[in-house]
Formats: structure tokens, C-alpha cells, sequence
């Protein structure tokens, strides 16, 4: 089932991302994407982020999170789906958007653009938000697992219990909160 949101005309609100390797500020921007910020700001508030691996790093292209460290949060939320937001501005360098797996398939994860995709536009990729302050840090992830990164399905069975047991140099979101 697809969970849809009453979303109200809300402010522009920033976030910081304590990371394992620097601290990055985001800005949110629901005037771009109602549904997407509403769906990050549900998130933050119950510490979803907290902890979470950064699992798929495809250097010059993106950066992926979103399964967070306990797996019951990834049942609540990441197979809880919420509808696309149409696009209204670019996948440039530093914008943020959920992943997909199809129309109306946004859960919990989501990822940076390292560089301008806007190839992603046409494909009903929605940015939500983008890099403020920070964005050097995303640079520094880990991106040594290149093609042999983690098992999708795993890491949201078991989170970080599967994750830093098989995966101990990913980088990770310490804390994520609305400044």
C-alpha cells in the first residue's frame, strides 16, 4: 500500500548530519518536493538516521542511506511507500532525493548527487533538499566495496547487526537533527 500524507504548506528547515567522517548541512525545501520532505522530516523525528550506514557508493554519481541501524524502523517506514512528488528542480551536484523502486515507491532511502544528474529527472527522481555546508564529506565515505557493497534485503532483515559484522568500514550517520 502506497501511505499518503496530508501535507500542510511547510517551511524550509535545515538538518545537520553528524557523520562518522564530518558533519554535513542539508536545507529542506517542501516547496520542491511536499511529500518527499514531509516523509524526511517523519523520519528525523523518530532518529530513524541514527547510526545508519551509508551502503551504496557509486563514486561521481551518488550516495545512498536510508536502512537504518534497526531493522523494525525499515518495516515501519521503508516498506510503508509514499507517492511521487513531481519534479521541479534538477538532480544537480548536492541535491538530495529518495530512491525507487517504481511509481509511487519511495520509502526511507534516499541519496546525494555527487554530480549533475539530470538524467534522474526524467525518471521521477524528486529532490527534496540539498548540501548547504559539508559537501567535502560526502567525498570522504567509504567507497571501498565498490560492487561487492552489502545485500540490500540483508541490511534491512537485520540492519547494522548484518552491516558492521560484514561491512565494518561503511561510514555512517551518527545523529541527524532538525537545527
Amino acid at each position: 500500500p502506497v501511505f499518503a500524507v496530508a501535507v500542510s504548506v511547510m517551511a524550509s528547515y535545515e538538518v545537520l548530519l553528524a557523520t562518522d567522517v564530518g558533519n554535513v548541512k542539508l536545507r529542506v525545501h517542501p516547496e520542491w518536493a511536499p511529500l518527499g520532505a514531509a516523509r524526511f522530516k517523519e523520519l528525523l523525528d523518530c532518529n530513524y538516521f541514527d547510526g545508519c550506514r551509508f551502503h551504496r557508493v557509486v563514486p561521481g554519481f551518488i550516495i545512498q542511506w536510508g536502512i537504518p541501524a534497526d531493522p523494525k524502523l525499515y518495516r515501519q517506514y521503508g516498506d510503508n511507500k509514499i507517492r511521487d512528488d513531481p519534479v521541479r528542480t534538477s538532480n544537480k551536484r548536492g541535491t538530495i532525493s529518495f530512491a525507487t523502486s517504481g511509481p509511487n515507491a519511495r520509502g526511507s532511502q534516499m541519496f546525494v548527487n555527487l554530480d549533475n544528474n539530470d538524467s534522474l529527472d526524467s525518471q521521477g527522481f524528486a529532490p527534496f533538499a540539498e548540501v548547504i555546508d559539508g559537501f567535502a564529506v560526502f567525498l570522504k565515505v567509504f567507497d571501498g566495496y565498490k560492487n561487492n557493497g552489502p545485500d540490500q534485503q540483508s541490511a534491512k532483515e537485520r540492519g547494522n547487526e548484518y552491516l558492521m559484522a560484514s561491512f565494518p568500514k561503511l561510514s555512517y550517520i551518527e545523529k541527524a537533527t532538525i537545527c
